[in-house]
């Protein structure tokens, strides 16, 4: 086993690559030092929906060849960049095309109707995108995830506490887990990377959309996205962060109003014929805010799972009185102990396969070995 001191020397490299990495992707900008950073995008065979931000970022140091001291420069350079508002980004999918604004943090969101069929079973794609800045063109280019026509369903998952434990809001804590902790101290609920796995494929290989809520930032998303790599947990094609729209004007972060219910409306706007399969924590108020949404589409919403992380008599009695009502929807609510109950239910309704559900049994029973 490497030495402590060089482990966290390996760590803290790992994560200076990573948390770095949009500013060297965005070096190709012009020399004015405008960026266009994108995140994936998603859509059905009608219409995408994608989001980026447009930053002015320091070129200092972009010749230095690849080296520690060229990470901490990088981060620096990421630390001080800033988004540009008023400018106009040009997105071309395919034969379609528009023009859209980015707003006072430089942010922009594009929603277009695709004017072509598109392969039946091809599930990533390619944006174009272009800004002209003082007649200077910088280009960049994003993936858009489309799920085959065939989908049966939609999976929508928070993150904090139903994925991994609690700290994905809190930016210290993202860094320990993804780069620090030992790799016996794992960040995940047992099971989980399988339960998505097999959630994914359908049994199948349906290639279903998982889509993931969370309140953390989007000054994290490159973070989530490794951690999910590592742990072997299906990406999915978007993460839904927020805009926390910090400043030294404003250090606090903007209120998540209603954030988890938007984000779900605009999906079963999306899908329209598909159903959902949603999954959140009893920590919170995943329980309230899916029952919400079983009540404004109840044909739509199949099952809820719910992991339950307390041991609260009272809030498991609320729970189950909101179970009541989902079941009288023709819906159900699972609040569940731990990943292997949630995929025996799901197998029981066809959501995954036999093999599927070996899997997450396999999994849960190494993770907790690792766990002691």
């Amino acid at each position: 086993m490497p030495h402590p001191r060089k482990r966290f020397s390996q760590a803290l490299r790992r994560w200076l690559q990573v948390f770095a990495s949009p500013v060297r992707e965005e070096d190709d900008g012009g020399k004015a030092g405008i960026a266009i950073h994108t995140y994936r995008g998603y859509g059905s065979h009608s219409e995408i929906y994608l989001m980026g931000r447009v930053f002015r970022q320091s070129r200092v140091g972009r010749s230095m060849k690849q080296s520690f001291w060229r990470d901490i420069l990088d981060v620096l350079r990421r630390i001080t960049r800033r988004g540009m508002p008023g400018v106009n980004v040009a997105v071309r999918f395919g034969d379609s095309h528009t023009v859209v604004d980015t707003d006072a943090d430089g942010y922009f969101r594009a929603h277009m109707m695709i004017n072509e069929p598109l392969p039946p079973n091809k599930v990533w794609h390619k944006a174009e995108l272009k800004v002209l800045f003082r007649n200077e063109t910088v280009k960049a280019r994003a993936a858009i995830y489309i799920p085959p026509l065939e989908t049966d369903y939609v999976v929508v998952s928070d993150i904090d506490d139903t994925v991994m434990y609690t700290g994905v809001a809190n930016k210290a804590k993202m860094m320990i887990r993804l780069f620090f902790e030992k790799a016996d101290r794992r960040a995940v609920f047992p099971g989980v990377a399988a339960f998505y796995q097999a959630l994914f494929d359908g049994g199948e290989d349906r290639k279903r959309p998982l889509l993931y809520v969370s309140r953390a930032p989007w000054t994290i998303y490159e973070m989530l996205v490794e951690f999910f790599r590592m742990h072997r947990i299906p990406e999915g094609p978007v993460l839904f962060l927020r805009e926390w729209g910090l400043s030294w004007k404003s250090p606090l972060p903007r209120r998540a109003v209603h954030h988890k219910q938007m984000v779900i409306r605009q999906m079963m706007q999306l899908y329209k014929e598909q159903s959902f399969i949603l999954i959140g924590d009893s920590g919170q108020k995943d329980p309230e805010v899916y029952t919400q949404m079983v009540r404004e589409f109840p044909s739509r919403i199949k099952t809820i799972y719910i992991r339950s992380i307390d041991e609260n008599p009272e809030r498991d009695k609320s729970i189950s009185e909101l179970a009541r009502e989902v079941h009288e929807t023709g819906s159900t609510l699972v609040l569940a102990e731990d990943t292997v109950s949630m995929a025996r239910h799901a197998l029981s309704q066809g959501y995954i396969s036999k093999e599927g559900f070996a899997a997450v049994q396999e999994e849960a029973r190494k993770d907790e070995a690792i766990r002691g």
